[in-house]
């Protein structure tokens, strides 16, 4: 009689949360996705599903933790690439589009979430989406690049400059991931959206 390998720790769990996004890869909405699909696409028994996830919104909930640890790897390095404040924007945009490319799935999962139908994924989405502009607002006061603005305007500001580049998510997951060019053209806009974003903040008066 043979031994068999006994899991590591957290290898079933990884191996669950990268079957739901594998799935998610392939076209299939999470909010979809059953337990049974899960498991068999990730090799395991159902009922090991449950040593680790009470259910898949709390699978999807660990996603978006997952997301927020790639989100904030993204602000390290626009933070080690961006000293000037005029290079802020072409250095973080192409940060951005290339960790979607880079990690296609996870923001397919996260443009699904935001208009998905749970609401516990959702907002824990939403939640990354404010860190992600309040860390923003510190670079922008670091920066000086709009020290006339109020806290509550920065805020306002840095707000709508995430739910911009997550709409622009949109249109760059409708590429093919090998189609450079149109691929150039959504960072380009994006960048564009970015710079009216910024012209108008510069001259807010409150």
């Amino acid at each position: 009689m043979t031994d068999r390998k006994r899991p590591k720790p957290g290898e079933t769990r990884g191996k669950l949360m990268e079957a739901a996004l594998a799935l998610v890869g392939k076209g299939r909405h999470f909010a979809s996705l059953g337990i049974r699909e899960v498991t068999r696409q990730a090799g395991v028994v159902p009922t090991s599903f449950y040593r680790h996830f009470r259910n898949m919104d709390d699978l999807g909930l660990q996603l978006v933790d997952e997301l927020g640890l790639v989100l904030r790897r993204m602000m390290r390095e626009a933070r080690s690439n961006v000293l000037q404040a005029d290079k802020l924007i072409d250095e973080s945009v192409g940060i951005f589009v290339t960790h979607a490319q880079n990690n296609r799935s996870f923001f397919m999962f996260m443009a699904q979430g935001l208009a998905g139908e749970s609401r516990a994924v959702q907002e824990g989405i939403r939640s990354e989406m404010r860190y992600f502009a309040s860390e923003l607002a510190n670079d922008l006061r670091r920066l000086r690049v709009v020290d006339h603005l109020s806290d509550a305007d920065l805020d306002m500001t840095c707000d709508l400059v995430v739910r911009s580049v997550a709409f622009s998510l949109t249109d760059l997951l409708g590429i093919e991931p090998d189609d450079d060019v149109q691929i150039q053209q959504v960072r380009k806009r994006t960048a564009r959206f970015l710079q009216l974003i910024f012209v108008g903040a510069a001259n807010w008066q409150r």
